[in-house]
């Protein structure tokens, strides 16, 4: 099972970035997809999330409004359109997956799977 993260980088203050998330051989097949991120000394946070089937999202109320979750199913990815964005965005997003829905979606310990991050830095 392989989760690949890409699209991280710098930005400014009020830019945009589109994360992607490449699920390879995933064990089960409708998986919930979340996004979490980790700011330097702090824990991690649930970002968003979406189900593979039904396209349902659910999203952090620090984001709501600025990033967009979605998925393309021929590619096996999830995106994750991130705009105007701050400096307290800045850390490093991970992509994870987990069987079931969307109910315990903002737990991370209820995640199987884990890539391995990319950095999303906002100056300010």
């Amino acid at each position: 099972v392989q989760l690949v993260e890409s699209g991280g980088g710098f930005v400014q203050a009020g830019g945009s970035l589109r994360l992607l998330c490449a699920a390879f051989r995933l064990p089960f097949s409708t998986p919930t997809i979340g996004w979490f991120r980790q700011a330097p000394g702090k824990d991690r946070e649930f970002v968003a999330a979406i189900t593979w089937t039904s396209l349902s999202t659910r999203y952090a109320d620090s984001v709501k409004g600025r990033f967009t979750i979605s998925r393309d199913y021929v590619k096996n990815t999830v995106y994750q359109q991130m705009n105007s964005l701050k400096p307290e965005d800045t850390a490093v997003y991970y992509c994870a997956a987990r069987y079931g829905g969307l109910d315990s979606a903002d737990v991370s310990n209820k995640y199987q799977n884990w890539g391995q991050g990319t950095q999303v830095t906002v100056s300010s």
